[in-house]
């Protein structure tokens, strides 16, 4: 696996929780893209805002692979993809190490059973929470109206600043939040006439 891919089996996987800004060298703020697949945002936002950090997180190796060999021939050096599942993101990151976390078009995961492997529960939310600095923002994508609506009534459970979302993202004041970026889902759906559902937050203090 490439040099820009951290994963169990590397020594760096040990020792990389609380050393991301040593890792790339500089003490710039950091940037998750969440399921990330092969980091179609991780790619564009790290090409359009240079002096920041972006790491793509998934657990399919060959998605992972993709993204990293589209990082390096694009010659970017503020790109990394971690291997890994997503909760085990409090061992991999200290608390405030992140200054950003963006969670696009995860599996909704629709059936009551699967509600432990939504992205967007309780379990991990809590995850995203710790470590995200005070000020950082959770930003959240999906063509899911119910996982959408699922996500909103979770955070119920937790304080939150300067709430936002839309359950119509192209037809909203918050449209530009998105950088014009569409993953390759976010594209199919939508020529489908289906809505994508967005929201931006800052957590505060559990409830």
């Amino acid at each position: 696996m490439s040099n820009n891919v951290i994963e169990p089996g590397k020594p760096i996987y040990e020792t990389i929780n609380g050393n991301w800004n040593s890792y790339f060298g500089n003490d710039n703020n950091i940037v998750l893209e969440l399921a990330c697949g092969r980091g179609e945002y991780t790619l564009a936002l790290a090409e359009m805002f240079p002096s920041k950090n972006y790491i793509g997180v998934d657990l399919k190796g060959e998605r992972v692979w993709r993204g990293s060999q589209e990082a390096t021939h694009i010659g970017l050096q503020n790109v990394a993809f971690l291997r890994t599942h997503i909760s085990n993101l409090p061992e991999l990151f200290d608390e405030n190490e992140v200054s950003e976390i963006w969670l696009t078009f995860p599996d909704p995961r629709p059936k009551d059973r699967d509600e432990k492997h939504r992205l967007s529960n309780a379990f991990f939310l809590n995850h995203y929470r710790r470590i995200l600095a005070t000020d950082g923002w959770f930003k959240f994508k999906t063509d899911s109206t119910s996982l959408f609506d699922y996500t909103l009534d979770v955070l119920k459970e937790f304080q939150l600043r300067d709430h936002s979302f839309t359950h119509d993202l192209y037809q909203s004041e918050l449209l530009e939040d998105h950088y014009g970026i569409k993953t390759k889902y976010e594209k199919i759906w939508t020529e489908k006439g289906e809505s994508v559902k967005y929201m931006k937050f800052r957590f505060g203090e559990v409830k």
